[in-house]
């Protein structure tokens, strides 16, 4: 066991989760579709959200990533079948190569064993898969032609219940999407004929499970390692190949203060990491480095809750705040609203927390990330209503088109 106690040695652990996540690096993964293709497979997936008060959160996670990013790309990836849409922990593109890996989920909403609509119209459900059998790929909005039953139209609710059921079951698959319409397609239309359909067996399942999450991540918990994922036999044959490779000395087990324990690969604390930099990243709420909040606290001290869950009067920092991370310490969030008619970017609030860094230099390196972020949400000015702490506010010009 590696006790981690000085200072250093949890800034080489952040510094090994940053650069797993591809944060340090200036183009970790490359640039444009290219780069967008590589990160989905190396980070292991991009979660899918529809909250749009700034761009959305699966094109901002590629963007901070990805040079020449555009949202486009998204698109252009699920059509060329370099990802697929399915469930992850959440609604997520993921790597097609990782397709195999879905099944076990889609098999247990089949075989009843999970549910996703408790009573599905088993009924519905033939009827859809004739009609797309016979017609090609159907819209959600095919289907709200009409509110009741008429020649080839359904009851919008149970055909929308039903086409549902058999996109998670795996019977249907995403075949295209225009923002948020998506088209399916039966999945031996969809899926390209080299893609692994074996069901993988659990052990098969744990030994992909714990080499993504270190390729990653750097260092995972236990827990983090099936986070969200309530199989049990999966979790203890996970457990089971982690104490396998800690008797083989090819993982290592390190404490930091607190007591948390996290596993690394054997080595990965003494192997060449990337410089530190002076950029600051705006991070998506639902970004990969950020998703595991007992992980990010337990690491980064860093107290994060998205707040558009909570009621109004109970929000401490704003609707949709987004992460700052500056360096390799999250330094404080902005709550963002892109007005896209007037092509303005309000931060509604910005509140830094006391950090280790020289406030002129923060202060440069946030100006800089908001000009960038603010031609990616396709804006012209930017207006700040309120900083914390108010003394910063007059260093903070960022106001007028930058």
């Amino acid at each position: 066991m590696i006790e981690i106690e000085k200072p250093k040695d949890l800034a080489r652990l952040r510094r090994l989760a940053l650069s797993a996540q591809g944060l340090l690096q200036s183009q970790p993964f490359g640039r444009g579709l290219a780069g967008a293709r590589r990160a989905v497979n190396h980070i292991g997936y991009v979660q899918i959200d529809t909250i749009s008060v700034v761009e959305r959160a699966h094109h901002h996670v590629l963007h901070t990533r990805v040079p020449g990013f555009e949202p486009v790309m998204i698109d252009r990836m699920l059509r060329n079948r370099d990802i697929f849409e399915y469930w992850s922990h959440a609604a997520a593109f993921l790597p097609i190569d990782d397709f195999r890996y879905s099944l076990p989920y889609k098999h247990a909403i089949k075989s009843g064993q999970t549910h996703w609509f408790r009573t599905p119209d088993r009924k519905l459900m033939g009827e859809l898969l004739a009609r797309i059998r016979s017609d090609g790929p159907i819209r959600s909005r095919d289907l709200e032609a009409g509110t009741r039953k008429q020649a080839g139209w359904w009851d919008w609710k149970p055909a929308k219940k039903a086409l549902e059921q058999l996109y998670m079951e795996g019977e249907l698959m995403v075949s295209s999407r225009e923002g948020f319409q998506k088209a399916y397609d039966l999945t031996e239309r969809v899926l390209p004929a080299h893609v692994n359909t074996d069901m993988p067996r659990t052990d098969e399942f744990a030994t992909h499970l714990i080499d993504q999450q270190l390729r990653c991540h750097g260092l995972v918990s236990l827990k983090g390692l099936t986070y969200q994922r309530r199989n049990t036999e999966l979790r203890a044959a996970v457990k089971a190949l982690v104490n396998d490779r800690l008797a083989q000395g090819t993982l290592e087990q390190v404490k930091v203060s607190g007591g948390d324990v996290f596993l690394v690969e054997a080595g990965a604390l003494e192997q060449d990491l990337p410089r530190l930099n002076h950029r600051l990243r705006i991070l998506s709420p639902f970004d990969n480095s950020v998703i595991q909040r007992d992980r990010l606290k337990t690491l980064f001290q860093y107290d994060y809750q998205i707040e558009c869950y909570v009621p109004e009067a109970k929000r401490q920092y704003g609707y949709f705040c987004l992460p700052l991370l500056y360096r390799n310490e999250f330094i404080g969030r902005m709550d963002c609203k892109a007005h896209r008619k007037i092509r303005q970017l309000e931060i509604k609030s910005l509140h830094l927390e006391p950090h280790s860094h020289d406030d002129d230099e923060v202060i440069s390196a946030l100006v800089d990330a908001v000009a960038q972020f603010r031609q990616f949400q396709n804006c012209d000015t930017v207006r700040v209503s309120e900083v914390y702490p108010k003394c910063l506010a007059d260093r903070l010009v960022l106001e007028d088109p930058l």
